[in-house]
Parts: C-alpha cells; sequence; structure tokens
C-alpha cells in the first residue's frame, strides 16, 4: 500500500488538524503549581487573597498588552459562552434594533431570537455589509469567522453599539475604535477550556442582564489559576505564532493548490487573501462529511467537520449555507503552528485516494 493509503495502528496520530489542541505546554507547566498559589479569593483582604490579587492582575495586564485593551476593562468568566448573552444583551434597550450576520456563531442567534433583530444577508466571499443603525441599535460583529477562517471588514460606520465576537480571532484582530463590549475564548491560543476574557468599553452604557447582587460583571466564579494560565499561554503562542506566520501560509496556499488542481467539484470558503492562514474550510461534492471523517481517522488524521459550533454531531454548516456554498462532504482544518509540510502533502493524497473511491 502507498504511503498515502497506510493505516495506522489504532490510537495513532500522523497530524491532528482539528480546532482542539492538548493545552499549550507553557500552561501546563504553570497549573503544576498553580492551584496552590491561586486558590484564595483575590477580593478578600489576607495575605494568600493578595498574593491570588497580584496574579489576578498579572494575569489582566498580559490579556491587556495582546488584545489591545485597557486591564481595567477586562473580566474572566468561567463559562465563555455566557459572554454572547452579557455582551449583547447588556448593550440592548427596549428601542434596540440588534444587526447580526447569517454566519455568527449559534449563540448570537439564540439571543437575536428574543429581541427585535434583522439578520444580515451574507455574500459568497463571506462579506456582510453593515447598516448605519442608530444609537440605540446593536451590531453583533464578528471579527473572523472560526469555521472559514473569513476575515470581517470593521463596522466603524456603525453609529450604535458594537458587540465583537473575537472567539475564533484570538489576538489577531484590532478591535474597532467604536466598540462597546467584547469577548474572547481562551482557547484560541491553545489556554484552557473554561475561561472567557470579556470587555467593558464604557460600563455607563451597559446593564447587567443576568440577576445579580452587586456591581460584578457576572456571578459566576471563574478559576483565577486556569485564568493565569490562558494569560501565559496566549504569550507564548503570539510568539509561536508570528514565527510560523509565513510556513503556515504556505502551507494554507499549498492545500488550495493542490485541491483545485487534484480534486475536482470542490467549494473552497473564502480566498488566501480573506482568510487567516491557519483556518481552511471546503466541501467535496458526491461525498458523505461523517464518512470523510472516519475513513481520514483511520489513518490518523484527525480533522473537523460541520458547523464549528456544532461540529460533535456533524450538523451541516450553516455559516456555509448563508454563504451559498456546499454544506455536506465538509472538511474543516486548522492548521497548527507545529504542522509540517509532509504531514499535509500525505494528508491530502489520503484525501484524494478516499474522496475517488467514494466516488466511484
Amino acid at each position: 500500500m502507498s504511503k498515502a493509503g497506510t493505516v495506522l495502528g489504532v490510537g495513532s496520530v500522523t497530524a491532528n488538524f482539528q480546532s482542539e489542541t492538548p493545552l499549550h505546554p507553557t500552561a501546563r507547566e504553570f497549573l503544576l503549581g498553580a492551584f496552590d498559589r491561586g486558590w484564595a479569593d483575590p477580593e478578600k483582604t489576607p495575605r494568600e487573597s493578595r498574593q491570588a490579587a497580584i496574579l489576578r492582575n498579572e494575569a489582566k495586564e498580559i490579556f491587556a498588552s495582546h488584545l489591545q485593551v485597557p486591564s481595567r476593562q477586562l473580566e474572566f468568566l468561567a463559562d465563555p459562552s455566557l459572554g454572547f448573552h452579557l455582551g449583547i444583551s447588556g448593550l440592548l434597550t427596549p428601542d434596540s434594533t440588534l444587526f447580526y450576520s447569517g454566519v455568527d456563531r449559534s449563540e448570537v442567534f439564540a439571543v437575536a431570537g428574543g429581541c427585535p433583530g434583522e439578520k444580515l444577508p451574507v455574500s459568497l466571499d463571506g462579506s456582510t455589509v453593515y447598516p448605519a443603525g442608530k444609537p440605540l441599535d446593536v451590531l453583533a460583529w464578528q471579527a473572523i469567522n472560526g469555521e472559514t477562517g473569513i476575515r470581517s471588514a470593521a463596522p466603524h460606520g456603525f453609529e450604535g453599539k458594537i458587540f465583537v465576537d473575537a472567539t475564533a480571532a484570538g489576538h489577531l484582530t484590532e478591535l474597532p475604535h467604536n466598540w462597546s463590549t467584547a469577548l474572547w475564548s481562551s482557547k484560541a491560543w491553545q489556554g484552557p477550556a473554561g475561561i472567557g476574557i470579556f470587555a467593558v468599553a464604557d460600563r455607563s452604557t451597559w446593564r447587567n442582564p443576568l440577576p445579580h447582587l452587586d456591581n460584578s460583571i457576572s456571578n459566576s466564579e471563574y478559576s483565577l489559576p486556569l485564568a493565569m494560565a490562558s494569560a501565559l499561554a496566549l504569550q507564548a503562542h503570539v510568539a509561536e505564532y508570528a514565527a510560523n506566520l509565513s510556513r503556515i501560509l504556505e502551507i494554507n496556499t499549498f492545500i488550495r493548490n493542490y485541491i483545485a488542481r487534484e480534486i475536482p467539484d470542490v467549494d473552497i470558503a473564502g480566498n488566501i487573501e480573506s482568510t487567516v492562514a491557519h483556518l481552511l474550510s471546503f466541501s467535496i461534492l458526491y461525498t458523505d462529511a461523517r464518512q470523510l471523517v472516519d475513513d481520514l481517522d483511520r489513518r490518523g488524521f484527525a480533522i473537523d467537520s460541520g458547523s464549528a459550533c456544532s461540529s460533535a454531531n456533524l450538523e451541516p454548516s450553516h455559516v456555509l449555507a448563508a454563504m451559498g456554498l456546499l454544506t455536506h462532504g465538509n472538511i474543516r482544518i486548522t492548521l497548527h503552528n507545529n504542522v509540517s509540510l509532509d504531514q499535509v502533502q500525505v494528508f491530502l493524497e489520503s484525501l484524494k485516494e478516499i474522496v475517488e473511491e467514494k466516488r466511484k
């Protein structure tokens, strides 16, 4: 059997192209002793609490530096998904209209279902035209789509309040000058799950939509050691991403060219100029996504498929549907910093063989 067709042993992985990754080594090393140092409540006054407060402030300063947001505007959330409700509902008033895109995450759709709103159409290239809006209106703006990697144009002309979904963007997107609230997910930079970073530009324009007993942003607790580990993971990830960006961009281009040349009838979402280097989504006509995932897994390749917010059950992608692209036979690839061209070449040869077999 050819190199591309070699079936590996159970449990072996040639390459991981899934969005999920193991915890960044820097974060994992820190966590070994972090729970002994960061267990106390940083809002209290005993020595252990003061030490915990120092750790919290150090974490916020790291996030502030790389996310380009003043540390005083940042808060931590134990549930990143909660940030969509906090970020959008906290800006709405009875006179607001919520504008959102057809490629937004399902959490945005859930919030939109409970208020007056308008879903904006999406073009074939994944772009959305934003209205001017009114001062009380709210726009949910997705900086980078986590499924296709397509960057969105900044809505500088919007006259209302803007919630920024930066959960897939990490450090790669500068906030628009007129942003109101913003949300990041630790998993975007190989940080631990269970940590969201939430920001409010001006507390006077935001009202906590949750039942709460005090003035805090969220009434949910979060793990300070996980927040600190996430900050260290972000710091390391930023440096590694910059060092590998040129190589990852070349690999992304190589994949696009190979598919266009060797596998007919494929829809690739976005183009190399409009997307981030490490994300890629394409759909293959006359194939089944579940079978592609299973067949590639047997050859040692871990990939994603379907909508980025429901990939566990391979639901058809509402993102691709909104763009007018094929939704079946979909593959989503994340090119991590340690991926090699050799791994990608074997993956593509395997994919070509599998597609040819399925189309017979």
